[in-house]
């Protein structure tokens, strides 16, 4: 469209007004910033002052400042060292010790790789160990077990706790907590009296539920289905228009579409306070579930769970209760509609309960995670001959503490420019299929040894064998062999979101917990073996399978839904249902593993700024709009069936096989140690993706590579999370298009 002179002149003071009002916001700005940054600066010093009092606690002084714990023990590092972690009780002392950083003397593992008169195969298994080195890494069942017996040499006295070291900046090494010296360390490896896991004696209750795209206001109940008016998306005008329509016996709507709690994202600093701010706003008529008065319910939770993508809102009125659910902890329902989701939990459920002995057994909780620790009670061993038949005991609180802040879950590792060239000629994405499967079939049971330096250094080598391939939590300090010219082989603690890092550079030192799988793959891969000195551990040596039934049936119901998709030719609705009801198998296993390390449960609340004394002792703040406090608390709860030490040791089996596996029908070995050095561009849980051509055999075998996604042609190398991920999409439809031959 053409403009005259006029419409030019006119436009051109108009331009000139902006700028001069530009220019007066701008310094308006400035000041106000300057401003801040001398208010801030008083803030600081403030929080740095009242670090220096003794009793001083990092929560209170948050709530004050209005900052979260972990900016204000940024401020006054000291603060860090006397954090508890976990939220204790009124009253009680945390039983978990500062970080340290463990100075002490080593004992020098040893050699794990075969010797040359075994006439083996470099990474081939030792003949003088009670399990092969495969087994701790894959969970293998095709090498027995022997029971060995602990070595007999007396335990020699623990070495001096060193001095606690203050927290570093984010991204800096982090010092893991240690297992404090003398009698009460020792005291650490025992079991709890007051807890046992032992099968349940009642019958679960199945919920009501309900599945609500909230995009398009689809709702499916049942047999019915329809669509609903969900005003503007809020919590409130969800419930009201899910509970004039719902029957008063449902109590739970899982969200398929739509993500309601991210519809303000814009006005909030983080994805996790706009969802905070989205379940705690206010809902007329409804107020947050507490638990109370309400019917008995093994399911039943009080307050919302925060999450950045996956959250669950709970409410209730008068006796009705009411959860908002994403479904995202299940599966990604890929665009299904809601009668499609519906179909995939009607076709989960019918397939766990050909599994079950006990079809009564089989119900769908609110999440994958409890409703896997719920199956897995029903398969604790009752007859009077069976080991274990009292319970699985649980480990000392002391015990957990310290596994849950020294074992970490799934490698997440981006390798970005310089280690990597700017254009990768392709990206390949390598998936283990189904993979913590693949690591249930031994689980340290029982009481623990505590194994110090001292100890480890007085036994024989063969006894020092026995204990690695045992499963074990160790306290060591690793040395990164000269030359070395692949990735990392053990996580190293540090500050900041990421928590892990994996160094791989020749000589590094550092100081880290890990589990026997990946102490055992450092010690004897292919490639180099690297220092390692035991400086603290525990081992189990009683045999158990805790995990190994309920896996198995897990694994046969996900394999019989497979089928049943690749079988389904005319229906692509039921084929799409049962594909989605064998992810939510998957989701079972793989976060009720993760619910075995008892994660804290976080609550959340929010109070008027003026009442911040409301806030619970602590709680940390999410955030602070000048109005409202919003704060979440963890809390760590005495529960029967925590047993972390069978998360730890999945967990590491998974991280070692990630590196190196043995695929022995094949007589081949896997894994990114058997990709030339530099071709690895990520890790990701249970993926790498790298660089180089890949061919590696696939039987659809739960720890199976399949190749998920291919580009085959030059690209940039990815430099953050956000363009790995465009990459993984962009690679799985690729490969798509080249399966169909359309390229």
């Amino acid at each position: 469209m053409g403009m005259d002179a006029k419409a030019y002149t006119a436009g051109i003071k108009e331009l000139r007004g902006v700028r001069n009002d530009l220019v007066a916001v701008t310094k308006e700005l400035a000041a106000l910033q300057r401003h801040a940054d001398q208010l801030a600066a008083v803030r600081d010093k403030l929080i740095v002052d009242l670090s220096g009092y003794g009793k001083a606690k990092d929560d209170r002084i948050a709530t004050a400042a209005g900052l979260s714990i972990s900016e204000v023990t940024a401020i006054a590092p000291s603060l860090a060292v006397t954090s508890s972690g976990p939220a204790a009780s009124p009253g009680d002392e945390p039983s978990q010790p500062p970080a340290v950083a463990a100075t002490a003397p080593g004992a020098l593992a040893p050699d794990l790789r075969p010797r040359p008169d075994e006439g083996a195969e470099v990474g081939a298994d030792r003949r003088d160990v009670p399990a092969s080195a495969d087994s701790i890494a894959t969970g293998d069942a095709s090498t027995p077990t022997a029971t060995p017996s602990p070595p007999s040499a007396a335990a020699a006295p623990a070495p001096p706790t060193p001095a606690a070291v203050p927290g570093a900046a984010a991204g800096e090494d982090r010092a893991l907590p240690s297992i404090p010296a003398g009698e009460r360390g020792q005291a650490w490896a025992a079991v709890d009296p007051k807890l046992k896991s032992t099968r349940p004696q009642f019958t679960q209750q199945s919920w009501d539920t309900a599945f609500l795209d909230a995009a398009t206001g689809s709702l499916v109940y049942k047999d019915r289905s329809g669509r609903i008016d969900l005003g503007s998306r809020s919590a409130a005008d969800i419930l009201t228009a899910v509970a004039h329509v719902l029957p008063e016996s449902v109590q739970r709507v899982y969200i398929t579409a739509g993500d309601p709690w991210h519809r303000d994202t814009d006005s909030h600093p983080s994805l996790k306070a706009a969802v905070a701010s989205w379940l705690n706003a206010p809902v007329p008529g409804w107020t947050v579930a507490s638990g109370k008065g309400q019917a008995a319910s093994k399911d039943l939770l009080a307050g919302h769970f925060v999450h950045e993508r996956h959250p669950v809102g709970r409410w209730q009125r008068d006796s009705r209760h009411l959860e908002l659910v994403s479904i995202g902890t299940w599966f990604d329902p890929e665009g299904a509609h809601p009668t499609v989701v519906r179909d995939a939990f009607l076709l989960l459920w019918k397939e766990l309960r050909e599994h079950w002995k006990n079809a009564n057994e089989v119900v769908l909780m609110g999440s994958p995670a409890r409703t896997g620790r719920d199956l897995w009670t029903r398969t604790i061993p009752t007859k009077a001959n069976a080991k274990w038949n009292d319970g699985y005991p649980v480990m000392s609180t002391e015990l957990r503490e310290l596994l849950h802040a020294t074992a970490g879950q799934g490698r997440t590792e981006l390798i970005t420019p310089p280690n990597v060239p700017d254009e990768l000629p392709q990206l390949t994405e390598m998936d283990r299929t189904f993979a913590y499967a693949k690591h249930t079939w031994i689980s340290a049971v029982g009481v623990p040894q505590r194994v110090t330096a001292q100890t480890f250094a007085s036994w024989s080598e063969a006894e020092q064998i026995k204990a690695l391939y045992r499963p074990s939590h160790w306290q060591v300090r690793v040395t990164v062999p000269d030359g070395w010219n692949h990735v990392g082989l053990l996580p190293a603690p540090i500050t900041g979101e990421a928590a892990w890092h994996y160094p791989n550079q020749g000589g590094r030192t550092f100081t880290t917990w890990a589990g026997g799988a990946e102490i055992n793959l450092a010690l004897r891969n292919h490639l180099q073996p690297w220092k390692i000195e035991i400086l603290d551990g525990l081992v189990w040596w009683e045999d158990g399978a805790p995990l190994r039934i309920w896996a198995g049936r897990l694994k046969d119901a996900w394999a019989a839904l497979q089928k049943r998709a690749e079988d389904i030719q005319n229906d692509d609705d039921t084929r799409a249902a049962s594909h989605l009801a064998s992810r939510a198998v998957r989701s079972i296993l793989l976060y009720g593993i993760g619910g075995f390390a008892q994660r804290p449960r976080t609550n959340t609340g929010s109070v008027p700024v003026e009442q911040e004394g409301r806030v619970p002792r602590g709680a940390e703040i999410i955030n602070n709009d000048g109005k409202n406090i919003t704060w979440q608390r963890v809390t760590f709860s005495p529960d029967p069936n925590a047993h972390p030490e069978w998360s730890a040791g999945v967990w590491s089996g998974a991280r070692a096989a990630l590196l190196s596996t043995r695929m022995r029908e094949d007589d081949v070995s896997v894994g990114a140690l058997h990709l030339p050095p530099g071709s690895i561009i990520a890790f990701r849980t249970d993926a790498l993706y790298t660089t180089a051509p890949v061919d590696w055999p696939y039987h659809g075998q739960p720890g199976d590579y399949l190749m998920k996604g291919h580009l085959n042609f030059p690209v940039t190398a990815p430099t953050s999370l956000e363009d790995l991920m465009s990459l993984r999409d962009q690679g799985r439809a690729n490969l798509e298009d080249l399966h169909a031959g359309r390229q």
